[in-house]
C-alpha cells in the first residue's frame, strides 16, 4: 500500500516511509515500500513492489511506482504517476498526466489488445477529478471521523473506478515506527468504465468481496494513510500490512 501527502503547507518538508508485505494463507506474496515528501503544499511519492516468497515461484514481478501532485483542500490533486514494472522478460509502463483537474495524457506498454464488443469504454467526463492508484490510497481529514465518508474516484490507465468508504470502527495499532489511533473503513469497489463486462473477477469485487481498509495519521500532515488491509477475492482472504510506518 501507500504514503500520503500533507493536507497544507506545512513549515517544514515532512517525509514518510511504509513498507508492507501481502499475504495469503499466512504466505508473503509480495513486498512494498513507499517513502513520500510533503512541502509547501505539494507531495512526491516513490515506492518499489516485488513478488516475494511462493508467488516468485509462478510470477517473478518487480516495479517502480511515482507520484507528484498537489493538495487542495480534502483532496489531493495528481500532476503524474508513472509505474514501470517487469514480469519475467516482459516489461510494462504506465505513464499519466494531469492538468487542470483532469487526465490529459495515458501511455500504457505495451499498447492494449483491441477490445470486443464487451468492453465499457471510458465515456466523456469520465478522466475529470480523479486520482491515480498512489493518490487514492491517501485521505485528507481534519481527524479519524472523517476519514472514511467520501467516495474516490480512481484511474489506473485502463479503468475508471468508484472507491466507496464508510465507516466501521476506530481502534489502535502498534508496529515498527507507529503506536496510535487507527480508522478502519468498508471500501466498496465500483467499476465505473474501462473494463470488460462480465468478467468474473470484477463482479465478485463488485458485488461480494468484502473490503476492509485501516488509515492511521501520518504524522500531523492532515493525510490518513494505509496501515493494514483485508481483501476479499475469488480464491481467499489478500491481506496487507504495514511491517513499518514511520516519520523520516
Amino acid at each position: 500500500m501507500l504514503s500520503g501527502t500533507a493536507a497544507a503547507p506545512a513549515a517544514e518538508p515532512s517525509s514518510f516511509r511504509g513498507e508492507y508485505t501481502v499475504s495469503y494463507l499466512g504466505l508473503s506474496l509480495a513486498r512494498a515500500s513507499f517513502s513520500s515528501r510533503y512541502a509547501d503544499g505539494a507531495y512526491s511519492i516513490d515506492g518499489s513492489v516485488a513478488s516475494a516468497g511462493l508467488a516468485t515461484i509462478f510470477d517473478d514481478t518487480r516495479g517502480t511506482l511515482k507520484a507528484t501532485g498537489r493538495i487542495a483542500g480534502d483532496q489531493l490533486v495528481p500532476t503524474a504517476f508513472r509505474a514501470d514494472y517487469t514480469s519475467g522478460k516482459k516489461a510494462s509502463l504506465v505513464d499519466i498526466r494531469f492538468a487542470g483537474g483532469r487526465v490529459v495524457s495515458t501511455k500504457v506498454l505495451p499498447p492494449p489488445k483491441k477490445r470486443g464488443r464487451n468492453w465499457f469504454p471510458l465515456r466523456a467526463g469520465d478522466l475529470a477529478g480523479v486520482a491515480d492508484p498512489i493518490a487514492a490510497t491517501a485521505v485528507p481529514a481534519p481527524s479519524l471521523d472523517k476519514v472514511c465518508d467520501r467516495t474516490v474516484k480512481m484511474y489506473d490507465g485502463e479503468m475508471r473506478a468508484n472507491l466507496v468508504l464508510s465507516p466501521v470502527e476506530k481502534g489502535t495499532i502498534a508496529v515498527t515506527g507507529y503506536e496510535g489511533p487507527t480508522v478502519t473503513c468498508r471500501m466498496q469497489f465500483q467499476p465505473v468504465s474501462g473494463y470488460r463486462k462480465g468478467r468474473k473477477a470484477l463482479e465478485f469485487l463488485r458485488t461480494k468481496s468484502r473490503i476492509v481498509v485501516t488509515f492511521a495519521p501520518l504524522g500531523r500532515t492532515g493525510i490518513y494513510a494505509p496501515i493494514h488491509a483485508t481483501v476479499g477475492t475469488q480464491i481467499g482472504t489478500i491481506t496487507i500490512h504495514a511491517r513499518r510506518f514511520e516519520a523520516g
